[in-house]
């Protein structure tokens, strides 16, 4: 299995403050902005990251984590075998990811996902 970046989502309706925050006081650089959802990087480190999101455009549940994988397919099926709680279903979203959420022992949603390469190359 090879996770590429482990990234913690924040539920807020404070994304321009959020903003201020991460990019003015921490130097962080937005990589990301869809309007309700912002993922901020470092311009060192980029794979150390943050999102703040307002809501999911999908789901009705709102990840607390995002893990990037290589094969979300296989993840998936690993996890169904072992019965682990899919809370949103392996979906192609529109803005270029598959993924899907699961419920942690502790209850936390976990959004597991990859880019797809027909949105990676574009």
């Amino acid at each position: 299995m090879s996770i590429s970046r482990v990234v913690p989502d924040i539920q807020s309706e404070h994304l321009d403050e959020s903003r201020e925050f991460y990019v003015g006081l921490l130097g962080f650089t937005v990589v990301m902005d869809m309007g309700w959802i912002m993922t901020f990087a470092s311009p060192t480190h980029p794979t150390a990251q943050l999102t703040v999101l307002r809501h999911d455009a999908s789901s009705r549940l709102v990840p607390q984590v995002t893990v990037q994988v290589a094969d979300v397919d296989a993840i998936h099926a690993a996890a169904v075998q072992r019965g682990v709680p899919v809370v949103y279903p392996l979906t192609d979203e529109p803005w270029g990811v598959r993924r899907f959420f699961v419920r942690d022992p502790n209850g936390v949603v976990i959004n597991i996902m990859c880019h797809r390469p027909s949105a990676a190359a574009s």
